[in-house]
C-alpha cells in the first residue's frame, strides 16, 4: 500500500451514526422552539464539534439552552446508537484486507467512540488505537488531533493517510500536511468539492485508492 498508517474518522466513515446524531439534535432543538430540519442540520453540523452545534442552536433561540441539554442529548443519542447503529457498508471487509496499521481519530468523546465501535462490532480492530479530541482538547478543523494520532502511532505525517467525510475533518488533515481521501457515500460531494482531494463513494473503491 502507499501508506504505512491509515487514520480513520469515526462517525460517517466507520459507523453510520451521523443521521442518528443529527436526528436527535433536530428533535431536541424543535422541542425548545428552534426550527431546524435534518437536511439543513446535516449541512450545518456534519463533522463539527458538539460545542459548535449547541452554540448554533442557542443562537437561534431567544434563551439559553437548558443546563441538561447536553446530558439529555448524550442519553438519547447513546440509546439510539445501541439499538440502531450500523457499520458503514463494506467497512468490515476493508479492515480485514488492510496490511498496515490503522487507528481512529474523532471529535467525539472516547466513550462514544468505543460505544459505536462496539455496537458495529469493530472495537476489537481499534482498541488501543482510539484518539479523541476531548483527550487532548484539540478539535477539528485544528490539525492537532491528527498530528497527535500519527505521532502516537509512531509515524511521520507523510507516511499516513486520513479518511474523512466532513469538510472540517478534511481541513484539519490538510492543515496538518496529511494526504486525505474523502468519503461521499450518497453522492453528497458538494461539501468536499474544491478541497482538492480524491473522493470515493464505497469502501471497495477506497481499497483501490490505497493500493
Amino acid at each position: 500500500m502507499k501508506y504505512k498508517c491509515i487514520i480513520f474518522d469515526c462517525d460517517g466513515v466507520l459507523v453510520d451514526s451521523e443521521k442518528i446524531s443529527i436526528g436527535t439534535m433536530v428533535t431536541m432543538a424543535n422541542s425548545i422552539g428552534v426550527p431546524l430540519n435534518e437536511e439543513n442540520a446535516a449541512d450545518l453540523f456534519l463533522g463539527k464539534s458538539l460545542k459548535f452545534c449547541f452554540e448554533y442552536i442557542e443562537s437561534l433561540s431567544d434563551k439559553k439552552l437548558p443546563d441538561t441539554f447536553e446530558e439529555e442529548f448524550r442519553k438519547k443519542s447513546f440509546a439510539a446508537f445501541k439499538s440502531d447503529l450500523k457499520p458503514i457498508a463494506g467497512v468490515h471487509e476493508l479492515i480485514n484486507q488492510l496490511k498496515v496499521l490503522f487507528c481512529v481519530a474523532s471529535n467525539g468523546p472516547a466513550d462514544k467512540i468505543r460505544l459505536n465501535l462496539t455496537t458495529a462490532k469493530l472495537i476489537d480492530k481499534f482498541e488501543g488505537n482510539i484518539f479523541s479530541a476531548y483527550d487532548i482538547n484539540s478539535f477539528k478543523p485544528d490539525p492537532g488531533l491528527y498530528l497527535y494520532a500519527a505521532k502516537t502511532m509512531g509515524f511521520e505525517v507523510q507516511d499516513c493517510v486520513v479518511i474523512e467525510d466532513s469538510a472540517v475533518g478534511v481541513q484539519a488533515a490538510l492543515a496538518g500536511g496529511f494526504a486525505v481521501y474523502g468519503f461521499v457515500p450518497h453522492g453528497n460531494q458538494a461539501h468536499l468539492q474544491g478541497l482538492g482531494i480524491p473522493l470515493f463513494d464505497s469502501m471497495e473503491k477506497l481499497i483501490q485508492l490505497l493500493q
